[in-house]
């Protein structure tokens, strides 16, 4: 009989524990949730209706204000059931698992900066297509103080952070899987273009900026891992746009 070694480790010596555990899939999430996810699209947008269509009752409500709160009341509703859907199924939370996670200092500020850079370039690069001139649908709420800083509110804030952590931090990561880096990336920021063409009445020339645009925000998360890059990005990108139309609007 051979001897046994007291210094060995008995486990360690061991074929299973020469064999590496299998790696976590990245993401953990499928394309399951995917379709549940956008499944519920409608009939949240239905319900968010509901619910501020009977707000109206209790506290008045201008009609350009009801759509804005709609759509606010509709990113509560869909990531809200997206978050339950990732503690019920995974024991996740959501912002972690959409790669919401802190950057330095220095990539928030480049990120920040980036956005009315990227806005101004897009601006040129509209010129060269000859986009058309395009009143859009949320012009006509800059009459109303209260309705200007909802919609700011919404540009600005919600609806970057809500874009980001749906393109960016859920589909692109599907994608990225399933495609490759590259793939994954225009791919999502074609999506990204295609579903804002209703915006613009389905202008080319606006859908192919916006998709560029969709693109190098999910360049940006990609390479810096994070979606809040991306989000600050997008703020910036939408608050240059914004003032731009508040300056348009004063001048005519």
């Amino acid at each position: 009989m051979t001897p046994i070694d007291p210094t060995s480790d008995p486990i360690a010596a061991s074929p299973a524990a020469d064999s590496q555990s299998p790696t976590a899939r990245s993401p953990f999430f499928d394309y399951a949730d995917l379709f549940f996810f956008i499944a519920l699209a409608i009939p949240s947008l239905f319900l968010a209706y509901a619910i501020v269509a009977g707000a109206r009752f209790i506290v008045p409500i201008s009609k350009p204000a009801q759509a804005l709160l709609i759509q606010i009341v509709w990113y509560v509703l869909i990531f809200g059931a997206l978050a339950v859907l990732f503690r019920i199924r995974y024991h996740k939370p959501l912002w972690s698992s959409l790669d919401w996670r802190g950057v330095a200092i220095t990539t928030s500020l480049g990120a920040l900066l980036a956005g009315p850079v990227l806005a101004l370039a897009l601006g040129l690069l509209g010129s060269a297509l000859r986009a058309p001139d395009i009143q859009l649908p949320f012009e006509q709420m800059l009459e109303s103080r209260s309705t200007l800083v909802l919609l700011g509110l919404l540009l600005v804030v919600l609806g970057p952070i809500a874009e980001e952590l749906a393109f960016r931090g859920f589909l692109m990561p599907l994608l990225i899987r399933t495609l490759g880096a590259a793939g994954g990336v225009v791919l999502t920021g074609i999506i990204f273009g295609s579903l804002h063409g209703y915006e613009y009445k389905w202008s080319w020339q606006f859908m192919l900026l916006v998709s560029v645009v969709g693109c190098i925000f999910g360049w940006v998360k990609y390479k810096t891992r994070s979606t809040i890059t991306s989000a600050l990005m997008h703020a910036t990108f939408n608050l240059t746009q914004f003032a731009a139309l508040l300056v348009q609007a004063q001048n005519t």
